[in-house]
């Protein structure tokens, strides 16, 4: 005979499964929970919701734990057992009330930001799936806890015998510690970083597009040229044959233009960065790259990615007289290289500036072309460390584009670091605009107190932009960045949270999404502005300059 169903046994089993956890880990947990689900600088997709929520939970968990744990280590006064149950009850209750009602907002937050972006609106947070996805992370991190915490207690017991028990269990946290930040930092990550680079090369090995090789002898991967189709890899010959032509410039300006030249070494093209890097320099030579009145080094991102946006803008300004070189460095997204390795692809850029710099400085100054950096992402991050100012303090080149810097990049962090008094962090000015801008979406370089000088360092970011303003230190300040007068493009509901701050930047840096002009995004018509006020080329009315933003907006999306 069936016992009859009893209502409150499944109560109790929930009861029994939740005394295993800490109490004030728990509620911690849940506080941390609700705050997730505040806005920060891009619209969060269901799934980055999730993770943000995650990471959260378990830091808010881990956080609650240590405060229990060092409360007992102290020996402090802890209340009666009933007592504790009628706070922890009430705690629960307060924390659930609350988790409920971010949870209820959590929607018009989003679609806040995504309505100041010019998006459409989200049809809501999908509570059940982003807590879903948030406890599935929080118990893949419990149970790494529960292994470091056997682990530590192991190690403790070791030395109880010869050490006070107090100390011993210090000695055995740290040597646990140690343990796991060797195979979690020197195992694991670095064999992860390695898979995905080989993951992204195998990738790109068997990509195959409908792209034919070129005949014109000219032109990187023809037969005559020193770099066959195949060293360009799938990146490199979209770079050299998707760009616009000299007819193509031509019928827009409604006069003569020349063929732009580009020149890309792919990674398989030769075993070192230094050999790719004299590779390109002789095939720049041959195909007469320095011959035309402007050249830009660019530095891709992660892929091997050079932004149509900026190339194609600064073809058309220069009516097709400008040569461009570029080598790739990696296979990997720039958000992952700049995550666990925030040198990766320095070696490769430093070794082709070394090469074009050295062979351009040597020829005489009226017959060389003017020589410009360019980078994005990544890309400006390793451009700007390409080069020491005591390499050119002799022979300067003539400037650099940097859109999107990385929050590592050290001149920004610098010149940044030390702005004028009263200019925000979003859109610093440095030294009064004499050697180094900042522009964004509504504000360009002029405007300035000091006249722009010769040498010309040219910053475009967005105050939206998560790969710019991601600071690690976040977890426990206030980023200046978030300070009154905030950027255009910032939610003015954003409010800075201990722990969570700094995980919502973190998944906002590495799965954020927005349109062309807000976060990571730079639209076309910015690049315009960019390098029409960096560079200054003749001939350009503001109505040719209106005409051309608006086919190039048409032509671009500015997206990786």
């Amino acid at each position: 005979m069936s016992q009859p169903f009893n209502a409150s046994r499944p109560l109790w089993r929930v009861r029994r499964f939740l005394e295993r956890f800490s109490s004030t880990g728990l509620i911690t947990a849940t506080l941390l929970f609700a705050l997730s689900l505040t806005p920060s600088l891009v619209p969060r997709p269901l799934f980055a919701q999730g993770i943000v929520s995650g990471l959260c939970i378990s830091a808010g968990y881990a956080i609650g734990v240590l405060l229990h744990e060092a409360w007992r280590y102290l020996r402090l006064p802890e209340p009666r057992a009933r007592t504790r149950r009628l706070v922890s009850r009430v705690a629960w209750l307060a924390g659930a009330l609350v988790a409920a009602l971010f949870l209820w907002q959590a929607s018009n937050w989003q679609n806040g930001i995504r309505l100041l972006m010019g998006m459409e609106p989200d049809s809501g947070t999908r509570g059940v799936s982003i807590a879903a996805i948030a406890l599935l992370i929080f118990f893949g991190f419990y149970l790494v806890g529960l292994a470091f915490k056997r682990t530590y207690r192991l190690m403790s017991r070791r030395v109880f015998f010869f050490l006070p028990r107090r100390l011993a269990y210090l000695l055995g946290s740290l040597a646990a510690l140690a343990l796991f930040w060797l195979l979690i930092e020197g195992v694991l990550f670095s064999h992860a970083l390695r898979f995905a680079d080989r993951f992204y090369q195998q990738l790109d090995d068997v990509m195959q597009d409908d792209l034919a090789a070129p005949l014109d002898p000219l032109r990187p991967g023809s037969d005559a040229s020193l770099i066959s189709w195949e060293a360009l890899g799938s990146r490199g010959r979209r770079f050299t044959t998707e760009g616009p032509d000299g007819d193509e410039i031509g019928d827009f300006l409604n006069a003569p233009a020349l063929d732009p030249i580009r020149v890309y070494v792919g990674l398989n093209a030769r075993e070192t960065a230094e050999e790719r890097a004299e590779l390109a320099l002789a095939e720049l030579v041959r195909i007469g790259g320095f011959e035309r009145s402007m050249l830009v080094l660019a530095t891709p991102t992660g892929r091997g990615w050079v932004d149509p946006g900026a190339q194609d803008t600064i073809e058309y300004l220069t009516r097709g007289d400008i040569a461009t070189v570029t080598a790739q460095y990696s296979y990997l997204p720039s958000h992952l290289s700049l995550i666990a390795e925030g040198d990766y692809g320095v070696e490769s850029a430093r070794a082709l500036f070394i090469a074009i710099y050295r062979y351009w400085s040597e020829l005489p100054e009226n017959q060389r072309p003017a020589l410009y950096l360019f980078g994005l992402s990544l890309g400006a991050l390793n451009s700007d460390r390409s080069f020491d100012f005591y390499d050119i303090i002799e022979d300067p080149f003539d400037g650099a584009l940097w859109a999107g810097p990385p929050f590592r990049s050290d001149t920004w962090r610098s010149v940044t670091a030390d702005r004028d008094a009263g200019s925000p962090e979003w859109l610093p000015v440095f030294r009064g605009g004499r050697g180094v801008r900042f522009m964004n979406q509504t504000l360009g370089y002029d405007g300035y107190a000091e006249p722009w000088g010769d040498f010309r360092i040219a910053y475009l970011q967005y105050a939206s932009d998560p790969i710019v303003f991601f600071d690690p230190a976040a977890f426990w300040r206030e980023p200046d960045w978030m300070r009154a007068p905030r950027g255009p493009d910032v939610s003015p509901a954003l409010r800075w949270y201990p722990v969570v701050t700094m995980f919502q930047l973190l998944v906002d840096l590495a799965t954020g999404g927005a349109p062309p002009g807000y976060g990571h995004e730079v639209a076309a018509e910015h690049y315009l502005k960019a390098w029409n006020a960096l560079v200054e080329p003749e001939g350009w009315s503001e109505s040719d300059l209106e005409r051309l933003a608006a086919h190039v907006m048409a032509a671009h999306q500015g997206s990786e």
